[in-house]
């Protein structure tokens, strides 16, 4: 099986090397691994001890940020190197004020793992919700340094727990600590023999917790606004907007507030065509008062701003529920504002939740959706679940004080 998982690590790097001149992300992965070690060596101070944290991608990176938040803030001395796996995440945070270095991961193979942990040189190690890396793990417990997982979350269906999965079991054995989301990943753990986990929650309640008191008012939303019912999407894919698409057609009294997920010109450029007389908020400053006034549709064509939109928002929509599954309920759910998804979203526990109480509903086709959202237009059933969705973030905050005491505890940090 290592054989085979040394193969499947080459083969994806050959195959994104393939495809990098068609495939814009590609070609960011591949670029940025280019002599990576070199650069890395080149940049990083030699013989200082760093704090390492590792993100798939950009949500991983929020999920994590209130501990690097904390370390940070507490800990001003400590130095710390963030890597990613994914563009979309080192692309926006690689100049992040969080970290003294970002880098892309190199990719996982034995010389590489133990090359950059020579550079780096960590004092421990933190990665986030999911990714186990045998070479980098096995490195790592081979040389007594200290692993977590936090925010870990399983679920039965995961290779870890099959009979022929014994392989990928032996990688979470390298792990010093999971804090896990639930008591179900702690059971699931200790059926396979691991006992360092305990439950902690989900970081990502600490960081949204506090975004209601920090949003960012927009001017040029406000003024598309008004005193209009309005209706914000965030991480839109085309499934989602075909149905918002007749969502809109058939609530002309709704003002909808477009974020989609990719926000390159070909898509932007498709989602124009689909609904037609809509705004740009690039070209924002170019329309009338009319114009603002009598359009239905702002298309947000940028990154960043998603977390602050909803807090104009009556009824939220997340997008990604149609595909490999939805994309950030709880920024939505922060502000007190119920949310429809699409019907993948089983591996995501708060949106299971969510549901649970109400605050959130699935949807599967455009009736579904006509028929949730006719009934978030009744005032009580309305208020009952932005009541809900709000009380559901605010009781679950407190994940990074439990790993914050645990890392004071065990003397990780100077």
């Amino acid at each position: 099986m290592r054989l085979l998982y040394d193969l499947g690590i080459w083969l994806y790097g050959i195959v994104l090397h393939l495809i990098s001149p068609f495939h814009p992300k590609a070609k960011l992965w591949t670029n940025g691994r280019k002599d990576i070690l070199k650069r890395i060596s080149q940049t990083v101070e030699h013989g200082q001890k760093h704090i390492w944290f590792h993100f798939a991608s950009l949500g991983e990176f929020e999920q994590g940020r209130s501990v690097l938040e904390q370390i940070k803030t507490k800990f001003p001395d400590e130095k710390i190197i963030l890597t990613f796996f994914s563009p979309s995440g080192f692309e926006i945070r690689k100049n992040t004020n969080l970290a003294d270095y970002v880098f892309y991961l190199p990719e996982d193979t034995s010389k590489n793992a133990k090359a950059f942990i020579d550079i780096i040189q960590p004092k421990f190690v933190i990665f986030t919700k999911y990714e186990y890396w045998y070479h980098y793990f096995k490195e790592l417990k081979k040389r007594d340094i200290r692993l977590l997982m936090i925010s870990a979350i399983f679920r039965e269906d995961q290779i870890f727990f099959k009979p022929y999965g014994g392989f990928f079991r032996s990688i979470l054995h390298h792990v010093s600590y999971f804090f896990a989301q639930n008591m179900d990943s702690v059971h699931m753990l200790k059926w396979i023999n691991i006992t360092k986990a305990g439950l902690a929650g989900d970081t990502r309640f600490d960081r949204v917790v506090e975004l209601p008191n920090q949003h960012k008012t927009i001017p040029q939303v406000e003024k598309f606004c008004r005193a209009n019912k309005i209706i914000v999407t965030g991480s839109t894919w085309k499934p989602d907007e075909e149905l918002l698409k007749q969502l809109a057609n058939d609530n002309p009294q709704w003002k909808f507030i477009l974020a989609p997920h990719e926000i390159h010109k070909g898509h932007i450029d498709d989602i124009v065509k689909l609904f037609g007389d809509v705004l740009l908020f690039s070209q924002f400053e170019s329309y009338t008062e009319e114009q603002i006034q009598s359009s239905k549709i702002l298309i947000v064509d940028n990154i960043g701003m998603l977390s602050s939109l909803y807090y104009y928002a009556d009824i939220t929509y997340i997008g990604g529920g149609f595909g490999v599954g939805i994309h950030n309920t709880l920024e939505a759910a922060t502000y007190g504002k119920p949310i429809i998804f699409g019907p993948k979203y089983e591996k995501y526990q708060e949106a299971i939740d969510l549901v649970t109480l109400i605050a959130g509903f699935s949807i599967s086709n455009y009736e579904e959706l006509k028929q949730v959202f006719d009934s978030l237009q009744e005032e009580q059933f309305l208020k009952e679940a932005s009541e809900s969705a709000k009380k559901y973030v605010q009781q679950r905050a407190g994940a990074t004080q439990i790993i914050m005491k645990y890392l004071e505890t065990e003397r990780l940090l100077n």
